[in-house]
């Protein structure tokens, strides 16, 4: 697999990375020792960009990650998150990135993850009630510590990553981003390249609705997150699902699948993006992978678009609530 260097601190990953997040947390149950093979076999692909966070699980997917890199650590490149109070016994409190904090939760996500630096540490959601620069101040210093090696951002507002960067180089900004979520064009994009930052997006596939199998709101096992979703919800899941037909119309003269349409299309959206698409079996891993071999032409190109303009999504991407908690 290719590889691209985003930010301008030279970090260098694969052109596509994992999320891991779904092997533990959100999207229903999941088997710990398939989740673990689907990291050693993205290894073997050339994968080299696996992304977690201490809210996952929470604690539980750092975890998971850390004992499928033992052995291979100078193969992967780790991104974790940090950004929430959360409690020793799971309970997340609301947000908290005042320095001290940011401190121990990076220690501790060293001993979950089993290594003794992060390659990439976001600030997982901007913290209204902390400034950004003693923030990205307290992860500056964790890079001098040799803790950490490169910054990022998630979810943040242009200004604030401006504000960011001013303190410490940003590298990475991440974002949902994707054929059916297009809002990073109008202002997050053009802002991220002005500096030099590299652009991650999460939920490349539109959180498994761009595969093209999810035909029902019923489908989906109590404890997952998507039932909270107002995109998959009532008429909006009706609407959407026209979306997801005019793509899969593409993907069939191109003899791929929806997902693999998805993830080429956000990698010739420039060399400064690495989408992320999550799985926790390894066929999807390797239907994912194989997305970076799929050319489309310009016609292609705007074919796409045209199926899936800005704004044609039906439904805000999250709650009312964590709406509130992006964009800061």
């Amino acid at each position: 697999m290719n590889t691209r260097t985003i930010g301008t601190q030279g970090l260098q990953v694969s052109e596509l990375g994992l999320g891991c997040m779904g092997m533990s947390y959100a999207y229903g149950n999941s088997d710990q020792k398939e989740s673990i093979a689907v990291i050693h076999r993205a290894i073997e692909l050339g994968i080299t960009l696996f992304d977690t966070a201490e809210i996952y699980g929470p604690f539980t997917n750092e975890q998971l990650v850390g004992r499928a890199i033992q052995g291979k650590r100078d193969r992967v490149v780790i991104a974790t998150k940090f950004g929430f109070d959360i409690s020793e016994s799971g309970e997340l409190r609301g947000a908290n990135s005042k320095p001290d904090h940011v401190r121990q939760v990076c220690d501790a996500s060293l001993q979950r993850l089993g290594t003794d630096y992060i390659d990439l540490f976001y600030q997982h959601r901007v913290d209204p009630a902390v400034p950004i620069e003693e923030t990205v101040g307290a992860m500056a210093e964790l890079v001098q510590q040799g803790k950490v090696r490169y910054l990022g951002l998630s979810e943040a507002s242009p200004n604030t990553i401006r504000r960011a960067h001013t303190v410490y180089p940003i590298s990475a900004l991440q974002t949902e981003y994707s054929l059916w979520e297009r809002g990073p064009e109008a202002q997050i994009l053009p802002a991220v390249r002005e500096l030099g930052i590299g652009f991650v997006p999460y939920s490349p596939v539109g959180r498994g609705f761009l595969t093209g199998q999810i035909k029902r709101f019923e489908d989906f096992a109590e404890d997952d997150y998507r039932r909270t979703d107002p995109r998959f919800q009532g008429e909006n899941f009706n609407l959407n699902l026209k979306l997801v037909d005019r793509v899969k119309q593409i993907a069939q003269e191109k003899d791929a699948t929806p997902s693999q349409i998805a993830l080429a299309w956000l990698l010739h959206q420039g060399n400064d993006i690495v989408p992320i698409p999550g799985t926790k079996r390894r066929a999807y891993l390797e239907e994912n992978a194989a997305a970076a071999e799929v050319e489309l032409s310009t016609e292609d190109l705007a074919r796409l678009d045209q199926a899936t303009p800005v704004g044609a999504t039906s439904g805000d991407r999250y709650s009312k609530g964590m709406m509130s908690a992006i964009d800061q």
